[in-house]
């Protein structure tokens, strides 16, 4: 396996506002993958887990929040890892984004 992708999003608004956001846009975070959707969600206290499919291949990732950020973390499988720089770019581009 690659080593995963780890983007730290700041983030201005309190960890129950992040949160919220985080369960509406889960969907939109598995847009950043070629053909991706959430397979699966899932919260263990302040982490979100979360299984995504993308070009046949499952990409489990979690995000960690903090009070002034969320740190992803994405675990591609081989063939995905092809695509590492861009997901990790469109991740530090439009993650802020979900958290508005």
């Amino acid at each position: 396996m690659s080593q995963p992708i780890t983007v730290d999003i700041p983030h201005k608004h309190g960890r129950e506002a992040v949160r919220a956001r985080l369960d509406k846009g889960v969907g939109k975070i598995a847009a950043m993958f070629p053909g991706g959707a959430v397979a699966e969600h899932r919260w263990e206290g302040d982490t979100l887990h979360f299984t995504v499919t993308a070009m046949g291949q499952r990409v489990a990732s979690r995000l960690d929040l903090f009070d002034d950020r969320v740190h992803a973390v994405i675990d591609l499988p081989p063939f995905l890892a092809l695509f590492a720089d861009k997901i990790r770019a469109k991740l530090a581009k439009d993650g802020p984004s979900l958290l508005k």
